[in-house]
């Protein structure tokens, strides 16, 4: 038990208590967390469907893509939670005395980014077969040496292989520095001068919050979006 992972298990609680009640207040006159809800729902819902272009695809991204986004900007806006880092204990660690804080942001943790790449990279593969079907997909990265443009082909191929796993190490990373960097901030700033000179820093982290779940979200919506189009426009959907 960690105290991210404490975190993470509270923030889906919480996300899945708001969604309960979302469905319960579902009327033809909408309560104001039925609007909140249905305003979020509708910007997502055009953002995909700006990027695929097909209803088809909108319909099935949209769960994997929104759930992504909901959970990573949960995740990135608790660090902004007074005490959240700077509570906790002192202890010892590689010889050094250090604070262990009660809590922390999931985001902060690697563990944490990096299953959600792996959710993300899953996500591509699993779609990219299910659109284009097993032959089609694997020509992206298995090229018969024999074929034009030969050993450039099978070359090409195998560094697409090795750009799918590194996504998953770019997205963990990138995601992992920029909200450990901004919990690492708040706490100096805050352990410095404790008013009024954080407020600056707190609409920064706010904005770089949304800027990672955005980023994030957006690439692997990309991602997919590649990942079921075939060559020269063809598309095999496979999947209904």
């Amino acid at each position: 038990m960690t105290n991210t992972l404490m975190v993470g298990w509270v923030i889906t609680a919480a996300l899945i208590v708001i969604t309960f009640f979302v469905r319960r207040s579902i009327a033809e006159v909408p309560s104001k967390l039925q609007n909140a809800a249905e305003t979020v729902i509708e910007l997502l819902w055009s953002m995909i469907d700006g990027v695929t272009n097909d209803r088809e695809k909108t319909k099935k991204f949209f769960p994997i893509v929104a759930t992504i986004f909901i959970a990573v900007i949960a995740s990135n806006w608790v660090e902004l939670v007074p005490g959240l880092g700077s509570i906790g204990i002192w202890g010892h660690a590689e010889g050094k005395t250090v604070l262990i804080p009660f809590i922390r942001s999931s985001s902060a943790d690697l563990n944490f980014t990096t299953a959600i790449a792996i959710v993300s990279f899953i996500s591509v593969q699993v779609f990219g077969f299910a659109f284009l079907g097993l032959r089609h997909y694997a020509g992206k990265f298995f090229v018969a040496p024999w074929k034009k443009p030969y050993f450039i082909g099978s070359f090409v191929g195998i560094l697409e292989f090795i750009s799918e796993f590194s996504k998953v190490i770019s997205f963990a990373f990138r995601l992992f520095g920029n909200i450990f960097a901004g919990e690492v901030l708040l706490l100096v700033v805050g352990t410095l001068v404790p008013f009024i000179v954080p407020l600056p820093f707190l609409m920064l982290e706010i904005f770089v919050g949304f800027v990672q779940a955005l980023v994030f979200s957006m690439l692997t919506l990309v991602f997919l979006t590649g990942a079921t189009t075939a060559h020269g426009g063809e598309e095999h959907a496979a999947a209904h």
